[in-house]
């Protein structure tokens, strides 16, 4: 992937420190009050950020990992305004569009109607700019039934789609984005990864917190990884995901094997589709042969590695799958090494959308494997012949009068 470095700066953080304090007993009752009537409270600090210092480039797609606590979410705040840093600083080029925790900047008391029409306001968009988006917010949100109902009536997936339009609506240079993305269900969320490549194409740079690490090895740039808020890795978005799997899986010194560590066997360096001429595709007509292409670099040596390859519907259920081990003769791939995995598989598949992941599995010891799932590809089946499951088997089946 590796976008964005020959792009200018767009967010510049230099030493940005950010500290809580969190009182330690709260004099609550008038009881309490009464008896210790000068009593001051006590409170411990909490240092969310240690000089935090990074950059990101125009049209790059940043993601931001680490465990709950570390200090991500505090970062994007304060890059989103909400919060202030209390030492170093954030230089934003560019309109921004913060889409940080639900309910941000809605007030419960107005309708969906006049809270989109106030929140694009306070994105920088002019009243009638505003008013005039309304109707693209509350289409897209699939929400239009409803812009009359107060938004303290409103369900969490209703309001983070309705958060979402506005985001995707104002249309800004930058957008960040927490993991909000969550709460919503799998046809929305397909619905913001869509947003998230028409974003990518017209050059717009995305900030993304985030606890998936399959979203920020397939759509990020760059990553780096906050813990106790220290930045502890900047840089490629696998090895950031390695790292986050160790601090998480690795025991209490980070560290793998054993510990049951998702280990990063290899980086794709190289995953497509082809069609029957073998040109690069995106898409696939339904009925027309898949082929696939994928190239892997080993991260370390690979003792007896299978690839197996899933194809999963919109939902995320498998539909069918294949393994495939070296062939040759040789049962092993050094550190640096790659590996092809190329052809051309029978096409079942009725019109829709489809990703293929890829599980990875090594000899870490004896009886002992490490997996690696990767989220290769991503691809939509097109056609008029659409049936009931995902897809179509060939049969043998007639019908007549008994």
């Amino acid at each position: 992937m590796a976008r964005g470095h020959d792009t200018p700066v767009v967010i510049e953080a230099r030493g940005v420190e950010k500290t809580f304090r969190i009182p330690q007993h709260r004099v609550d009752t008038l009881k309490e009050r009464a008896l210790h009537p000068f009593a001051r409270g006590q409170y411990r600090e909490l240092r969310a950020l240690n000089g935090i210092s990074f950059d990101v480039h125009r049209g790059e797609f940043f993601g931001i990992v680490g465990r709950n606590g570390s200090g991500k979410s505090t970062l994007l705040k304060i890059m989103s305004s909400i919060y202030r840093a209390d030492a170093g600083r954030i230089r934003m080029a560019g309109r921004l569009a913060p889409f940080i925790e639900l309910g941000v900047g809605f007030n419960p008391e107005l309708t969906s109607r006049e809270n989109v029409v106030l929140n694009g306001v306070m994105m920088g968009l002019g009243r009638r700019d505003a008013q005039r988006r309304l109707d693209a917010v509350l289409d897209f949100a699939e929400l239009r039934e409803f812009a009359d109902l107060k938004l303290k009536n409103y369900s969490s997936g209703m309001m983070v789609r309705l958060a979402f339009a506005v985001m995707v609506e104002a249309d800004a240079d930058i957008m960040l984005v927490d993991e909000v993305l969550a709460v919503g269900d799998a046809a929305f969320a397909q619905k913001c990864m869509d947003v998230f490549r028409e974003k990518r194409r017209a050059g717009r740079t995305l900030v993304l917190v985030t606890h998936d690490m399959a979203t920020v090895q397939g759509i990020c740039d760059r990553a780096m990884l906050v813990h106790d808020g220290d930045l502890r890795y900047a840089g490629d978005p696998e090895e950031a995901a390695l790292r986050y799997y160790r601090l998480n899986f690795g025991g209490p010194n980070g560290g793998g094997g054993a510990g049951g560590v998702p280990d990063v066997n290899v980086r794709v360096v190289d995953a497509h589709l082809e069609n029957a001429r073998g040109e690069r595709v995106e898409n696939v007509e339904q009925g027309e042969p898949i082929g696939i292409h994928v190239l892997f670099e080993a991260r370390h040596e690979l003792v007896s590695p299978v690839f197996g390859f899933h194809f999963l519907n919109a939902d995320g259920v498998p539909v069918f799958g294949f393994n495939r081990s070296l062939e040759g003769g040789d049962d092993r791939v050094a550190a640096g090494g790659r590996v092809r995995i190329a052809g051309t598989l029978e096409n079942p598949l009725l019109p829709g959308r489809y990703f293929v992941s890829c599980m990875v599995s090594r000899n870490r010891t004896q009886g002992d494997l490490a997996l690696h799932v990767i989220r290769l590809l991503e691809f939509v089946v097109y056609g008029t012949r659409p049936g009931p499951g995902s897809v179509t088997v060939r049969t043998d089946v007639v019908a007549r009068g008994a």
